[in-house]
């Protein structure tokens, strides 16, 4: 869906009313926990955000609240939408002066303790976006005690804008993970009382 102006709270809550019953734009769901399919752009990123139990801990309180997202030009809406397996969430996005919202559901979650401590999740396109795949955000600590942010992503586009200007599409996937990367970064700072 694009539109003109930022979408408001209504438009938003009517646009996840209409997805409510899509089903996934692409066959592999779940690819993302083992490895991701032929025929798709794969695309990892990572970075270590420091160490600890306490960088942890806040990785995982800002994956909760989606903080991963909160780029200004992205963001998930609603940001309260819980981390449960087929919650459904938009994305809305300002890309040359549109705004757009794309629907993607949570296929599965990760919370291990052990060997290494991981919590994340992994969420899949709707037949309402723009693209068609999958995206894993992940938070490891690890026996040395760093801890690791990770997107992993398999797509292809889904529309034909979105095939037409495809060297755009890339850009902007790029752009998207290499901001998030900064912003989980600077959310799990220690803070100078700590």
């Amino acid at each position: 869906m694009f539109l003109p102006t930022r979408p408001s709270t209504e438009t938003v809550s009517r646009f996840l009313s209409s997805v409510a019953h899509e089903t996934f734009s692409y066959s592999e769901t779940g690819a993302t926990n083992s490895s991701p399919p032929g025929g798709y752009v794969v695309d990892h990123n990572r970075i270590k955000l420091g160490a600890g139990p306490q960088v942890f801990a806040r990785a995982i309180a800002a994956l909760r609240r989606w903080r991963q997202f909160n780029l200004g030009w992205v963001s998930i809406v609603p940001d309260t939408t819980p981390l449960e397996v087929g919650a459904t969430v938009a994305i809305q996005a300002k890309t040359f002066g549109f705004w757009s919202l794309s629907a993607c559901r949570i296929v599965y979650l990760i919370d291990e303790t052990s060997p290494i401590k991981r919590f994340g999740f992994a969420y899949g396109t709707l037949r309402s976006h723009v693209e068609k795949g999958e995206e894993r955000f992940l938070v490891e600590l690890l026996e040395d005690g760093s801890v690791w942010y990770d997107i992993l992503a398999f797509s292809q586009p889904h529309l034909l804008l979105v095939r037409m200007g495809y060297p755009l599409a890339r850009r902007l996937q790029k752009r998207f993970a290499r901001e998030s990367l900064r912003q989980m970064v600077e959310l799990t700072r220690t803070p100078a009382n700590e």
